[in-house]
């Protein structure tokens, strides 16, 4: 069933004060937003998700493959561009699941993105987060490119970091040549930068990556280079000095099924909330992307089904996505907090569906 008939069917339901049996997962940039620039119908269309007092009448999650900024700050600009109110609970950034890695909440972790790494690192429950511009500026020989950036100094810092135990990459960064550097500095000495590197040191530390975008559609006339291509620039370094494969602990972000387990987990606390009863049963995706939104739906969709025909079989939980990455490998650890593994095993939907069309279309009604 399409967008459309779902939302006659939704106009239906309210009509006879059924409440709704199905929530909303909507991408932003492509859909709501092109770069910077509002889609004119979006406002207009989501008048007709709300109330006389703003509340939403259909749980409604924004899922974004963005992580350059805290929820609050995204669902400020939606509720400032939809002209609806949007909690932060309704918003899920590419890095959102890591609030159930706990188990690298308490280690020293390196950040690679832009914007407000530290808040966003610390927002998520990490207790340690160092950045790049702080290993940089600790290690200040290490960032040597940009022959005007290279510091004058003859001798390495004496102030030492604690050992980092993971890189966490939230986005792509603004200076690829000096994240390229450092990471690839941290993983061949096995978090201790400042030391010659060992290729022997293999497996490397953990690396949790967020948004596997190759490109993504902004204001220019073609897509631009995402947090995808970034990675393969990682992945391809590393193999082409250790002669190994990057390995990821967890890739999350569409098209990942954990993005879509904890988008689901979203709309199931905004149902319970609200005190609707009626069990959450079908998830309706709207997005722009073949390779993240629509990829990662019809995945969902199809953990779904293999989930209920176990009827009520023990769910393993891991983060994976199939076919992403070409030669990067994805461990098969499971990383995440039972009590989050617990919640996530018992979702409820039993169909995720996708959606690709004009925004205006669905609402035309």
């Amino acid at each position: 069933m399409d967008i459309t008939n779902t939302l006659f069917l939704f106009n239906f339901f309210l009509q006879l004060n059924v409440l709704p049996s199905f929530g909303f997962l909507f991408d932003i940039d492509g859909v709501l937003v092109r770069g910077k620039t509002p889609i004119p119908a979006a406002k207009s269309a989501f008048q007709k998700l709300v109330n006389s007092q703003g509340q939403f009448l259909v749980p409604v999650v924004f899922v974004t493959n963005a992580g350059n900024c805290l929820r609050q700050k995204k669902a400020d600009q939606l509720s400032h561009i939809l002209g609806v109110p949007v909690s932060q609970d309704q918003v899920m950034m590419s890095h959102s699941p890591l609030r159930m890695f706990k188990r690298y909440h308490e280690k020293c972790v390196l950040v690679s993105g832009q914007g407000p790494l530290l808040d966003i690192a610390q927002d998520l429950g990490f207790s340690q987060p160092i950045t790049i511009e702080t290993l940089r500026e600790k290690y200040p020989l290490l960032d040597v490119v940009d022959h005007d950036r290279t510091p004058d100094v003859s001798y390495p810092s004496a102030v030492e970091l604690p050992k980092i135990e993971a890189v966490v990459l939230f986005g792509e960064p603004v200076r690829w040549e000096t994240n390229l550097q450092l990471i690839i500095d941290v993983l061949l000495t096995s978090g201790y930068p400042g030391n010659p590197y060992h290729h022997e040191n293999y497996p490397h530390i953990p690396v949790l990556a967020c948004n596997m975008d190759l490109m993504w559609v902004a204001e220019a006339q073609s897509p631009r280079f995402g947090h995808g291509t970034f990675m393969v620039c990682l992945e391809n370094i590393y193999k082409k000095i250790t002669g190994k494969d990057l390995k990821y602990e967890a890739l999350m972000g569409k098209p990942s099924e954990l993005t879509y387990q904890y988008a689901e987990y979203l709309i199931r606390t905004q149902a319970a909330e609200r005190q609707w009863k009626q069990p959450i049963q079908t998830l309706y995706a709207v997005g722009d992307n073949l390779m993240t939104d629509v990829y990662g739906a019809n995945l969902y969709n199809r953990y779904l089904e293999e989930k209920n025909s176990r009827k009520g079989s023990k769910t393993q939980i891991q983060a994976k996505v199939a076919g992403c990455r070409g030669s990067a490998a994805l461990s098969q650890d499971d990383e995440i907090d039972n009590s989050w593994e617990n919640e996530l095993a018992s979702a409820a939907a039993t169909h995720c569906s996708m959606s690709v069309a004009a925004l205006p279309l669905y609402f035309d009604m």
